[in-house]
């Protein structure tokens, strides 16, 4: 049956990937954005900002809310209260709520706090769940830790493919052993379908990959999506995120309860080629950090 579904954003990485896979399912997908980015072909545009909608939602019922650009409570309260009438909530929160004292794997039944990595934005997403959870008791949370697959914008998988296609030695923090855990945009996409269809009882989950990734072997695969040889330099003695796309920020989610209703999960190694044939095609959408920069100056 087909679901009108309204996605906030849709015409960046995660929202555009997330109205677009609803609508070739045959969704009636409406998305709400600023109108300042090109939009998708397939979806019907509600041009607002979502902190100052007024009445502009009111007249519209949607069986599904997707709420993948909520990263402060204001965003959520605003939204909440300019909506009419719909169904279910779910909205795409992060793993950075989780404190890094937290013992690992992290729980939905932890405690959420401040963590010294994510900061505000950890913060943000936290006060950002909370209300939602006391404003629609039903809602659905979703915790992610990394993103990735086509249409990323942001400067992770991209970095890496520039230096497999440039033919660089990669510089790689220590050892290369610190973890990483990953999800690809069509298995979140996949899950939020299954909470749709079969509306669990659980109302908080972690998303992920079950098993966590060191940077080495990362990076690799991306290498290998390139098609290009490997060799790495180890670096110590300079700040991480000058030189390379993640955090110093070893950590790992319990992802049981998501792998209980979603057994299956794409390899990464297929996301990311996946993600790299996409890439070559929409090199424009991403937003360069000057890791390239930094190393040919210091590191060399």
């Amino acid at each position: 049956m087909m679901r009108r579904i309204l996605v906030t954003g849709g015409t960046v990485f995660v929202s555009r990937y997330v109205a677009n896979y609803f609508a070739q399912k045959g969704d009636d997908v409406y998305v709400l954005n600023r109108n300042s980015k090109p939009q998708l072909p397939n979806v019907t545009l509600i041009e607002g900002d979502r902190n100052n909608l007024g009445d502009k939602l009111k007249g519209y019922e949607f069986d599904a809310v997707l709420d993948i650009t909520a990263y402060t409570r204001e965003h959520v309260e605003n939204l909440v209260n300019a909506l009419g009438q719909f169904g279910d909530y779910i909205m795409v929160s992060s793993s950075a709520v989780y404190p890094e004292t937290n013992p690992q794997p992290f729980t939905e039944d932890q405690i959420c706090g401040p963590n010294i990595h994510w900061g505000a934005y950890g913060t943000n997403k936290l006060a950002a769940e909370e209300y939602l959870r006391q404003a629609v008791p039903n809602a659905y949370i979703l915790r992610p830790p990394y993103l990735y697959g086509p249409m990323q914008n942001v400067y992770r998988e991209p970095f890496v493919f520039e230096c497999a296609e440039s033919s660089r030695k990669f510089y790689i923090p220590g050892d290369g052993s610190m973890k990483m855990q990953f999800f690809h945009v069509e298995d979140l996409c996949r899950f939020i379908e299954i909470l749709l269809d079969k509306h669990p009882k659980e109302r908080i989950y972690n998303v992920g990959n079950p098993d966590a990734m060191t940077i080495s072997e990362w990076v690799k695969l991306c290498y290998d999506a390139v098609g290009a040889d490997l060799e790495t330099v180890s670096v110590e003695g300079h700040p991480q995120r000058a030189y390379f796309c993640f955090h110093d920020y070893d950590y790992y989610l319990d992802v049981t309860k998501q792998m209980t209703l979603m057994s299956d999960v794409k390899p990464l190694a297929e996301g990311l080629r996946e993600s790299y044939e996409l890439f070559q095609q929409h090199r424009e959408g991403v937003m360069r950090r000057p890791y390239m920069e930094y190393i040919d100056v210091n590191l060399k």
